[in-house]
C-alpha cells in the first residue's frame, strides 16, 4: 500500500513539473506547429499600419514584419509561415500578448524601462518624439502653452503618463484610440491632441482637409519604438532581432523607410543622420 502510494505522489509530482513546460511553449514552437505569426497592430495609424482605400491592411510595420521578420521565422522553424493581423490599440497589446491571442505588437509602441517589465522589445526599429497636433491658428504652439487647455492622448499611451505627471496643467482626456482623439479635436471638444510626431503628421497627411491642421512644439519626450514580445521569450526575441538586423546590414531596412517617409512616400518625414546613426549603433555599425 505504502509503494502504491509512493507511485501515485511520484507520478503526480512528475504532472504538477510538466505542466508548467508545457503552458510555456514558446512562440516558435507555436509557429512551427500553426505555420502562422499572429501580429497585434493597427487599423488607422497611417503610416505605419492602416486600412486602405482598397480595404487591404497596410503600411511600414507591416512591410517590416512581412519582408524582414518573416523571412527569418521560416528559417527558424524550417516552413513557410503566414501573417495574419489582430487590431490592437495603447490599452490592449499588452493583455493581447499575455493572452497568446497575438504573438508580436508591431505597431507604434515605445520601448520603455516599465513595459519591459512585462514584455520583450526588438532592436528598436523607428526614433520620434511627442509633440502637439491644433488647428491652424491655435495660441498652443508647444507643452508649454497647455495650461488650462483640453488636450486628447490616447489611452495606455506613454503620452498620456508624461503629460500626467510632468504637465498637470493641461486638462487631459483620454480616448481609445488615434480615430476618437482626432475627431474630438476636430469636433472642438479639446483644444489639442498628442502623440508621437510621426504619427501627428500621418494623421495630417490623411485628414479631409491637411491645410487645417498643424503639428507644433519640440519633441518633449523620446519615442523609441520597438516590436513586443511575450516576456521571457528570447529564443523568439532572438529570430525577430535577426530579421531586423538583416535589413538593417542589407539596406532593406531603408528602402522600406523610403518607401513610407522618403519624399515621394505615404507620409515625408527624412530620416536624419543621428537616427541613422542611432539604429545602426545596436547592430554594431
Amino acid at each position: 500500500m505504502k509503494r502504491a502510494l509512493a507511485v501515485i505522489l511520484a507520478l503526480g509530482l512528475a504532472v504538477a513539473l510538466a505542466a508548467p513546460a508545457m503552458a510555456q511553449e514558446g512562440t516558435l514552437d507555436k509557429i512551427k506547429k500553426s505555420g502562422v505569426l499572429t501580429i497585434g497592430t493597427r487599423t488607422g495609424s497611417p503610416p505605419f499600419a492602416y486600412i486602405n482605400k482598397n480595404n487591404e491592411w497596410v503600411g511600414f510595420t507591416i512591410d517590416l514584419v512581412e519582408q524582414l521578420v518573416r523571412p527569418a521565422e521560416e528559417k527558424e522553424v524550417g516552413r513557410p509561415v503566414k501573417v495574419e493581423k489582430k487590431e490592437s490599440t495603447p490599452p490592449t497589446r499588452i493583455p493581447l500578448l499575455t493572452s497568446n491571442a497575438v504573438d508580436l505588437i508591431a505597431g507604434t509602441m515605445t520601448d520603455t524601462p516599465e513595459r519591459r517589465q512585462s514584455v520583450e522589445f526588438s532592436l528598436t526599429f523607428f526614433y520620434t518624439g511627442a509633440q502637439l497636433m491644433v488647428k491652424k491658428g491655435s495660441p498652443i504652439k508647444g507643452v508649454n502653452d497647455l495650461a488650462g487647455k483640453r488636450v486628447a492622448a490616447q489611452q495606455g499611451s506613454t503620452n498620456a503618463k508624461i503629460l500626467r505627471e510632468k504637465y498637470p496643467q493641461a486638462q487631459l482626456r483620454e480616448f481609445p484610440d488615434q480615430p476618437a482623439a482626432f475627431q474630438a479635436l476636430a469636433q472642438g471638444q479639446v483644444d489639442a491632441y498628442t502623440n508621437d510626431g510621426i504619427q501627428l503628421y500621418g494623421l495630417k497627411a490623411k485628414a479631409p482637409k491637411p491645410d487645417e491642421w498643424d503639428v507644433v512644439g519640440d519633441f518633449y519626450s523620446e519615442e523609441p519604438y520597438g516590436m513586443a514580445m511575450r516576456k521571457g521569450d528570447l529564443k523568439f526575441k532572438s529570430a525577430v532581432d535577426a530579421g531586423l538586423k538583416t535589413g538593417l546590414e542589407s539596406g532593406k531596412y531603408f528602402e522600406i523607410y523610403e518607401k513610407w517617409f522618403g519624399t515621394s512616400g505615404e507620409v515625408p518625414y527624412p530620416m536624419t543622420a543621428n537616427v541613422k546613426a542611432y539604429l545602426l549603433k545596436q547592430i554594431g555599425k
